[in-house]
C-alpha cells in the first residue's frame, strides 16, 4: 500500500477522495500503484503513482521525479500519446521517497501480438512520432550508461569475437545526430494498445533530447530477445519508412544499446512476466543476443566511416535461418 501521507498528498493535488489502491506489476526500478480517485462531483479519476524507492538511483538522480515530470508535460504539449501530469513531490516530502502523479492511460501492452506486421509498424510509428519533437531547451541531454574504461567482453557469449567488435565500435566517437525528443527506454513494454492501435506511452523517467538511434537501437535489442532477430530488423524496416529520410541509420547505435547491457548476463524481464509471456529460459535470451550483436557487427561493412575487422562470412557471424524466426 501506500503511505498515509502520500494519500493525503493525492487527495490535495488531484481534488478528491482517494477510494482505492492496487500495486502495479511489471515495475524494476520504481514502485507503482494505480490510484482511483472519486471527486466532488462524482466522477472517478484513475491514476498512477510512482514512487522513487531506489535510493541508489535518487542519489545518483535527485532530480529524477522532476525529470519524469518536465517529460510528459514536454510530451502531452507536442501532443503525443502519454499520461498527463497531476502532480510532482520533486523531493518525497509527501510520499517518502520522490514521486510523480499522472493519468491512468487506457489500454494495455501487447507483447505476443495477432499480427506482427501492424504491431510493428505502431511501435515504429509511434517511435517516428517522438523522433519529430523539437527538443531545443530541454534540459535533460542523452548520455551513455557504462563507463568505456570498463567494458570486457562478457564472459557468458558464445560470439566474443563480435562483442570485442562492438566495444571497439562504442569506443569511438559517436556519430554526427540532429537532437531530438527521445524516450530513451522505448520498448513494447512500455507501449500500451487499445482496439488494435497504440493508445500511450508510458514511463518517461529517461526522456531527453539526443539521437533517435538509441531508441530505435533500445527496441531492436528488446525485440531481438523476445522474438528474435526478424522482428528486431523488421522493426528497424518499419521506423525507417515511418521516419523518412530525417533518419539515418547507423549501426554504432545498436551496438551502443547491447554494451548498455553489459555485464550482464541477459534475463528474463520482469515487464514481460506481466505481460504474460511465458518464461523464456535465459539461454535462448543469450543466444538471441548473441545472434543480434553478430548480425549488426556485419551491417558495419556497409559503413566506411567505421573499420571493419569480423569476418562477414564466417560462421559464427552467420545466424541461420532457423534461428531468425519469430517465437
Amino acid at each position: 500500500m501506500i503511505p498515509d501521507n502520500a494519500r493525503t498528498w493525492i487527495e490535495k493535488v488531484a481534488g478528491g477522495r482517494v477510494v482505492s489502491v492496487a500495486a502495479l506489476p511489471g515495475a524494476t526500478s520504481s514502485l507503482l500503484h494505480a490510484v482511483d480517485v472519486e471527486t466532488a462531483d462524482g466522477e472517478t479519476m484513475s491514476l498512477v503513482l510512482r514512487r522513487f524507492t531506489n535510493k541508489d538511483w535518487v542519489k545518483k538522480e535527485p532530480d529524477i521525479a522532476t525529470r519524469e515530470a518536465k517529460s510528459v508535460v514536454h510530451a502531452t504539449e507536442a501532443g503525443l500519446p502519454v499520461p498527463q501530469l497531476v502532480g510532482c513531490d520533486a523531493d518525497g516530502s509527501k510520499c517518502g521517497a520522490p514521486a510523480t502523479l499522472v493519468t491512468m492511460v487506457r489500454g494495455e501492452v501487447v507483447l505476443q501480438p495477432e499480427s506482427w506486421t501492424e504491431w510493428l509498424q505502431g511501435l515504429a510509428h509511434v517511435a517516428a512520432r517522438i523522433h519529430k519533437v523539437e527538443a531545443e531547451g530541454f534540459r535533460w541531454k542523452y548520455r551513455r550508461y557504462n563507463d568505456r574504461a570498463k567494458l570486457a567482453v562478457p564472459d557468458w557469449s558464445a560470439q566474443p569475437e563480435a562483442w570485442g567488435r562492438a566495444i571497439e565500435v562504442v569506443q569511438e566517437p559517436a556519430p554526427v545526430y540532429t537532437e531530438c525528443f527521445v524516450h530513451r527506454d522505448f520498448h513494447p513494454s512500455n507501449v500500451l494498445w487499445w482496439n488494435g492501435r497504440v493508445s500511450g506511452v508510458v514511463d518517461w523517467v529517461n526522456a531527453c533530447r539526443g539521437p533517435a538511434g538509441i531508441d530505435v537501437a533500445w527496441c531492436r535489442h528488446n525485440l531481438a530477445s523476445l522474438h528474435g532477430l526478424l522482428a528486431a530488423d523488421e522493426f528497424l524496416s518499419q521506423y525507417s519508412a515511418a521516419a523518412g529520410p530525417a533518419f539515418e541509420y547507423h549501426p554504432y547505435w545498436d551496438l551502443m544499446s547491447v554494451v548498455e547491457l553489459l555485464p550482464g548476463p541477459p534475463s528474463m524481464y520482469e515487464g514481460w512476466r506481466a505481460g504474460g509471456v511465458p518464461e523464456i529460459d535465459d539461454a535462448l535470451i543469450r543466444q538471441r543476443i548473441d545472434l543480434y550483436v553478430a548480425s549488426v557487427v556485419t551491417r558495419l561493412s556497409s559503413f566506411p566511416s567505421v573499420s571493419y575487422s569480423a569476418d562477414p562470412g564466417s560462421e559464427s557471424s552467420q545466424p541461420s535461418t532457423a534461428q531468425l524466426s519469430l517465437r
